[in-house]
C-alpha cells in the first residue's frame, strides 16, 4: 500500500474515533495540527510521513476520548499493521503519541525530531484565539466553570491531579496554556507561539476587567 493510501486510511480511522467529540479534540483540531505539522516538518527536515501519521493519530488513544487507552493503543497497532506499516514505523508513531501529552511533561522521555514537530503543532493549537475557544469548549463538556476567583492555580501537579482535580477554564491558562511558549521544541514553533501567547495575555487582561465590571 502506498503512503498516501496509508495516510488516507489513518485519516478515516481518526475520524471514526473522534466523530462524536465535543470537547475541542474533534476532526477540525486534527486537521489544524496536521497542517501545522507538515509546515514545521519541512522546515526542520523531519520525516514527513511519520510526522503526518502521528499528527493524524495523536488523540485516538487519549484518555479524554477513549475509555481504555491501553486497549485503544492495541487496536491502533493492529490497524497500522493491517495497512502494511513496518514495525519500525509503528514504533516511531507509538513513541510519539504516547509521550507527547502535556500532563506527563515533567517526567517525559526524550522525543524524536518527529515527535518534537508534532508536539509543537499540537501545543500551538492550544494557545491563541483557537486555544481559548478550545478551553471553553472543553470546560463546558466536562462541567468545569469559567472562573472562580477564590481558586488559585495549582503547581507541581501529578498527571491525575492535572486531569481530575478542581479547576476552572481560567485556571487552565495558568496551569498549562501560558507555559507552552517556553516548552516549544522548534524554531518555527517558538516563533508562532510568541503571537499566540501575547493574545492569551491580552485576553486575560480584558477578562478580568470585564469580570469586575470595569471595562
Amino acid at each position: 500500500m502506498k503512503q498516501q493510501e496509508q495516510l488516507k486510511a489513518m485519516e478515516q480511522y481518526a475520524k471514526r474515533v473522534l466523530s462524536s467529540d465535543v470537547s475541542g479534540h474533534d476532526w477540525s483540531h486534527i486537521e489544524r495540527v496536521v497542517n501545522t505539522t507538515k509546515t514545521i516538518a519541512r522546515a526542520e527536515g523531519a520525516d514527513l510521513f511519520i510526522c503526518e501519521a502521528a499528527a493524524l493519530l495523536h488523540d485516538v488513544i487519549d484518555d479524554k476520548i477513549v475509555k481504555d487507552p491501553a486497549v485503544a493503543l492495541k487496536e491502533l497497532k493492529e490497524f497500522l499493521t493491517s495497512i502494511e506499516l513496518t514495525s519500525e514505523q509503528i514504533d516511531a508513531i507509538e513513541s510519539i503519541i504516547t509521550r507527547m501529552s502535556f500532563k506527563n511533561h515533567k517526567e517525559q522521555q526524550e522525543l524524536s525530531l518527529e515527535g518534537k514537530v508534532v508536539q509543537d503543532a499540537d501545543r500551538l493549537d492550544a494557545i491563541g484565539a483557537i486555544g481559548i475557544a478550545r478551553v471553553m469548549c472543553y470546560s463546558g463538556s466536562t462541567g468545569r466553570p469559567i472562573h472562580r476567583p477564590e481558586l488559585k492555580p495549582r503547581e507541581e501537579l501529578t498527571p491525575e491531579e492535572y486531569r481530575n482535580g478542581e479547576s476552572t477554564a481560567i485556571m487552565h491558562f495558568y496551569e498549562k496554556l501560558l507555559k507552552l511558549k517556553e516548552l516549544m521544541n522548534t524554531d518555527y514553533g517558538r516563533e508562532l507561539a510568541k503571537g499566540r501567547h501575547a493574545f492569551l495575555e491580552m485576553y486575560l487582561e480584558q477578562f478580568y476587567e470585564e469580570w469586575e465590571g470595569l471595562r
